[in-house]
């Protein structure tokens, strides 16, 4: 068994995060949504202090439900900024309910996973690095899919947020090679979003 890859932390909750979470192909399309504006509020931060505050954050956004969200107003800012449970950033909460409505629309047109799967042709992409120095930031692909997702409506949502994302939620298995967590998301992605 080989190491974990070498951005994870010591913190048990970190360890889990990559053990059980991390890579993990995900085709729901409102949990897919939860963590595009988890890693929008990372920007600038470190993905533990987002990851200790994971519950605080779908406490306050009630469950991360895009319907819900998609009608907020000023009000609900206001209280978003007043609580010390989340990472309160004007820019970034005022985005999350403009990202709920444009989630909606593509909801609505084609659903988000679908939507987003379609860029690796609905099945994660496999790479095989040996070395964290090898993974790229950003892709060609996570700046297709950040300047489309612009386009839609969303913010917060740059190339290297997008690949994070990508990475995060299985479109991408940057596990390393030597990571124990590498094959079994490999075999995870075989099937590919079931359509």
């Amino acid at each position: 068994m080989g190491e974990r890859c070498g951005w994870v932390g010591t913190e048990q909750i970190y360890l889990d995060y990559h053990d059980t979470e991390w890579g993990v192909p995900e085709y729901d399309s409102r949990a897919l949504w939860e963590k595009l504006i988890l890693d929008g509020f990372q920007a600038g931060l470190s993905w533990i202090t987002i990851l200790k505050k994971r519950e605080g954050f779908r406490q306050a956004f009630q469950g991360f439900d895009p319907n819900v969200i998609a009608e907020w107003g000023d009000e609900d800012v206001a209280r978003l900024l007043a609580d010390p449970g989340i990472v309160r950033h004007r820019g970034k909460i005022v985005a999350t309910i403009g990202n709920a409505r444009a989630w909606q629309k593509i909801e609505a047109e084609e659903g988000f996973a679908t939507y987003l799967w379609k860029y690796v042709d609905f099945k994660p992409l496999q790479n095989q690095w040996a070395t964290l120095d090898e993974v790229p930031a950003a892709t060609d692909i996570s700046t297709q899919i950040s300047k489309d997702l612009k386009k839609a409506g969303f913010k917060f949502c740059g190339p290297t947020i997008v690949y994070a994302f990508m990475q995060a939620c299985g479109l991408v298995n940057d596990h390393l090679t030597g990571c124990p967590c590498h094959g079994p998301v490999a075999q995870m992605g075989q099937g590919g979003l079931p359509r």
